[in-house]
């Protein structure tokens, strides 16, 4: 009898250390990359200095196209607003915070192509961006070619103005500084005369209140980024699970409400609502 009870205890013992052991490997995964639904939080890759696309306010929350397409995702997943942890991704850490399980998924102005794909999968793509032109109102640059002899403005380590050069205006003068928020001052102080990067990206910072009606597209189309939804090589659950929530946030309406509601004020001629694995070369 007394053999018993303590194989009794035992065993109780066991089954309290096995449930344990199941509740800490799933508050590590929510801490982590989340799971695919339910979970107690789902980490987001996002950029927290893109207005319009991915932004932290100054109270702390976020805004921006990519905020919201994360958080419709996030839905879809089975996660809510309130459920969703934004994690600044630069650019140079996206694939890191991937493989780490750092997040679950990206949304971050992530442009996908071939070396990226290696690295990581890709759900999407969700926004078709060109790089483009930002100019005052009031300019005169109507075309690329207009920029011969003006002063042109882009991030320092970035290939936006140099393309312009190769390809539209050989003789633009090129000014590089630290970031966009940067170029932009410029370019409403009159000390450049553009600024060059993603169309999305100029949008976004030409919709701010600060700028509103200050600025404006000039409409070259000098390359093509197809944004996608960065996943962890090889989980390709998440990508088709992600890839249905895109295609049910266009069905529905929510994706042109969402591009209307961040680039709007920018009058911003964005193209229709990408094919799911259709990449414009």
């Amino acid at each position: 009898m007394k053999l018993r009870k303590v194989s009794a205890a035992s065993a109780a013992v066991l089954a309290l250390a096995l449930a344990a052991t199941a509740c800490g490997s799933d508050d590590k995964d929510d801490a982590g990359s989340g799971s695919s639904g339910g979970g107690d939080k789902i980490k987001v890759g996002i950029k927290y200095d893109q207005p319009g696309l991915g932004l932290k306010e100054p109270d702390g929350s976020f805004s921006g196209f990519d905020v919201d397409v994360a958080t419709y995702v996030a839905k879809e997943l089975g996660y809510k607003p309130d459920q969703i942890e934004f994690v600044e991704t630069k650019s140079a850490d996206r694939e890191n915070a991937l493989s780490r399980g750092d997040v679950k998924f990206i949304t971050a102005t992530y442009s996908i192509n071939d070396e990226r794909a290696k690295k990581v999968d890709f759900a999407g793509p969700y926004l078709l961006a060109h790089q483009d032109l930002l100019v005052k109102k009031d300019s005169k640059i109507a075309k690329g070619a207009d920029l011969n002899g003006k002063n042109l403005c882009s991030v320092t380590g970035s290939t936006s103005a140099q393309n312009v050069r190769d390809k539209i205006a050989p003789k633009a003068n090129l000014k590089q500084l630290a970031g966009y928020s940067e170029c932009i001052a410029a370019l409403q102080s009159g000390s450049v005369d553009a600024v060059t990067t993603d169309d999305s990206i100029l949008a976004g910072f030409a919709a701010q209140d600060k700028y509103k009606g200050q600025f404006k597209l000039v409409g070259e189309k000098l390359s093509n980024e197809n944004y996608g939804v960065g996943v962890k090589k090889g989980d390709k659950a998440t990508v088709d699970k992600i890839n249905a929530a895109l295609e049910k946030m266009v069905s529905d309406g929510s994706w042109d409400k969402a591009v209307k509601e961040n680039f709007g004020p920018a009058e911003y001629k964005n193209e229709q609502a990408p094919k799911i694995g259709v990449i414009v070369k």
